[in-house]
């Protein structure tokens, strides 16, 4: 049975998850490569600090290993992200409205205060649903607005990452990980 923590945890990140993405098709229009390329670096550093924080706290060698998988793979591509905006000359500009800022430090809040087993699970869960939601804004949002060729080509180069991520993550899950 699933714990309250996990529950709650996986509640808010779904409840802000469903708004994130209306605000974000909403803003569809509005969205410039600058911004775009905001929410990228935003979504990379994120899974870095959960992926720390997995590193430290996972009680099985699979969760660890996996939370130091993320700080790789994600480190670097946020260090070819900002690479190509330095070498375009792109200053990422986050969105006035972020609200997947907030559902971060949330989420890292509650993971910081759950630990053993609970923390692995929770930790799984919401690397599968945050996975999930960056592939869904990406897909139908994000890669739509993008302007700039090059920033298209790292975006959909790099999306492979992010599904085999939250495969990975639900794999764990099935394996009581």
């Amino acid at each position: 049975m699933r714990s309250i923590h996990s529950l709650a945890v996986r509640a808010a990140a779904a409840v802000a998850l469903v708004s994130f993405a209306p605000s974000l098709l909403a803003q569809a229009a509005k969205l410039d490569d600058p911004t775009i390329v905001a929410i990228f670096d935003a979504a990379n550093t994120w899974d870095v600090e959960t992926g720390q924080l997995a590193e430290k706290k996972g009680t099985t060698k699979a969760v660890r290993d996996f939370g130091a998988m993320l700080v790789r793979d994600h480190r670097a591509v946020r260090k070819q992200g900002r690479d190509l905006a330095a070498k375009l000359k792109v200053t990422p500009t986050p969105p006035k409205d972020f609200a997947l800022a907030k559902v971060h430090a949330d989420a890292m809040k509650k993971l910081e205060g759950l630990s053993g087993k609970e923390f692995d699970k929770t930790f799984l869960q919401n690397e599968v649903d945050y996975h999930q939601a960056v592939i869904d804004a990406v897909t139908n949002t994000l890669l739509p607005a993008l302007q700039n060729a090059e920033v298209k080509d790292l975006v959909t180069k790099v999306a492979p990452a992010f599904a085999a991520h939250r495969d990975a993550a639900k794999n764990l899950l099935a394996k009581g990980e």
